[in-house]
């Protein structure tokens, strides 16, 4: 078979970071680990041709040759993801798709004209379609019922990528995880049991890397790396040694629960490994809220607390932050921004609270019919989204907080101020280390960039950025290029901010933040047609 495997476009959001990469001279952020998997699941005879539609689009001679198309789209690639499967089936392909989004709402890919749909998790659903392929059926939804055992999983494709035009690689060790947060997929997805790979086997994939010349950050994209600590552990000790033996070749950055901040020993090891930075998903600083959408592991100690012994442990924060859940209190994006400038931490993501598929919290919105059909993110996959539900105050004061939030944590002197304090409070790696690794061939390039930019063209920051820059250089070197990347990432998030308010005041019809903004219910419309109402019963 001659298979052309595409990963679509994704819509300029909030870890884009566009503007940083088009300064840097690269494409993408992270390459798609899931289809590079994927390729690695198929059989060794196909021919096989991979193109990030991110990094660079095929082209007509790409779509003569193939005779199978495979695409993997998150939920926010839903608009190149549509438009791929079309015009695959104009060009009488036959279309195989899977990844998150066909996984939660297999219905749309269907409705697209694809022919294959294979989901859940590809170490299974894989193998269950190249048998049926292979028996000449011309369609079919491949699902199964348990999960893999991930120690099985191959190392993926990463000889397909084209790895100068990323800003990190990305690895994955672990799937699922503990928690029981009432608004996240995850769990529906991947399971509340985590399951890892083998360290030898995360070390092959490091290596791997590493013989194709990759040099840089990782990200491990986990979506709580320490869902299973004992085995997390074992991990960072096989992989210190390796780190050490080969000089560092790579900082780690991944995303962890925040009692991550209670395991002293866990912290050690990370900062020990090479990791620099870890996404939080802090979502509110209310407790009540916390209780609410049931994230009780944010509520064991003081947040501020959890923060600093993360900085004092060595890395970097980034985190998340909700706004919109049943019951808050006015005024809860105000109490964010202090939280955010209480803790220093530079980049924080702040969204509108979203129901997706088969979370608990969409099926208890379900009930209560509270459901707003063909809004929010499952209607436009964006982070600048409406919600997709009722909620319990209203949505204009939800959009102006929002709104609120994102212009002032994002006005340039405040952000490189939070850059500065957070690279303050952080402990250094040791001397001769850099905390977070540009990658080898953009490095010059990027810093040449920032210093022209912030150093010189942009006169309400200059004289800021050049004490700053002053002030690590002498007292913490080490987080020279983590302080530089930040300042980089600030140019994406300054017309960021102005993405973001263009898209809500498109929602509203009105700009939410000028004073003489009017109330607005946010209401659940009738449904007009039956496949509506379909709609708001939508199985994962």
């Amino acid at each position: 078979m001659k298979a052309l495997l595409l990963y679509p476009i994704f819509p300029q959001s909030f870890w884009s970071y566009d503007r940083l990469l088009s300064l840097s001279g690269l494409k993408a952020t992270i390459p798609p680990l899931g289809i590079i998997t994927v390729a690695a699941l198929l059989p060794e005879d196909w021919e096989i041709r991979f193109y990030d539609r991110n990094v660079e689009a095929e082209v007509a001679s790409d779509w003569e040759w193939c005779e199978i198309v495979f695409l993997s789209a998150m939920l926010a690639q839903r608009q190149d993801f549509h438009h791929l499967i079309q015009k695959a089936v104009s060009l009488d392909k036959k279309v195989v798709v899977g990844g998150p989004y066909p996984t939660s709402v297999p219905q749309d890919a269907i409705d697209s004209g694809a022919h294959y749909l294979v989901l859940d998790e590809g170490e299974l659903t894989v193998p269950q379609f190249l048998v049926a392929l292979e028996g000449g059926e011309t369609k079919g939804v491949y699902r199964a019922s348990e999960k893999p055992d991930v120690t099985l999983s191959p190392i993926p494709r990463f000889d397909l990528l084209s790895l100068n035009s990323y800003l990190l690689m990305a690895v994955q060790f672990s799937r699922g995880c503990p928690f029981n947060c009432e608004f996240c997929d995850i769990i529906s997805l991947y399971g509340r049991k985590p399951r890892t790979k083998a360290p030898d086997q995360i070390l092959g994939e490091l290596q791997y890397l590493y013989d194709l010349g990759w040099r840089g950050s990782l990200f491990i994209v986990d979506d709580n790396f320490i869902g299973n600590k004992r085995n997390v552990k074992q991990l960072l000790k096989a992989l210190i040694p390796w780190m050490q033996a080969k000089n560092y070749p790579f900082t780690f950055i991944t995303e962890a629960s925040v009692n991550l901040a209670e395991d002293a020993e866990l912290l050690e090891l990370m900062q020990q490994a090479g990791f620099y930075a870890v996404f939080l998903g802090i979502e509110t600083p209310d407790q009540d809220s916390l209780q609410v959408t049931q994230k009780l592991q944010n509520t064991r100690q003081p947040l501020v607390e959890a923060c600093r012994k993360i900085n004092a442990a060595g890395l970097l924060i980034y985190a998340g932050f909700i706004i919109g859940f049943d019951g808050e209190r006015a005024g809860a994006g105000e109490r964010i921004q202090a939280f955010v400038e209480n803790t220093s931490i530079p980049q924080p993501m702040l969204g509108i609270l979203q129901a997706l598929p088969n979370t608990a919290l969409w099926n208890r919105l379900e009930q209560e019919n509270r459901l707003v059909i063909d809004r929010g993110i499952t209607a436009v996959g964006d982070q600048n989204s409406l919600m997709n539900f009722t909620p319990t105050r209203p949505i204009t004061e939800i959009a102006r907080e929002y709104l609120e939030g994102i212009w002032a944590m994002y006005e340039p002197e405040q952000y490189l101020r939070r850059c500065f304090l957070q690279c303050l409070n952080i402990s250094p790696p040791s001397q001769g280390r850099q905390a977070m690794k540009f990658p080898r061939t953009k490095a010059f390039f990027i810093v040449f960039q920032i210093l022209w930019l912030q150093g010189f063209r942009r006169s309400e920051i200059r004289e800021q950025f050049w004490s700053q820059l002053w002030v690590i250089a002498r007292q913490k070197p080490q987080l020279l290029n983590l302080y530089l990347g930040l300042c980089a990432a600030g140019e994406h998030f300054w017309e960021y901010r102005q993405l973001a308010r263009q898209r809500i005041i498109q929602q509203l019809g009105f700009d939410p933040m000028m004073a003489s903004a009017p109330e607005m219910d946010w209401k659940v419309p009738q449904a007009s047609s039956s496949r509506d109402s379909d709609r708001l019963r939508t199985p994962l």
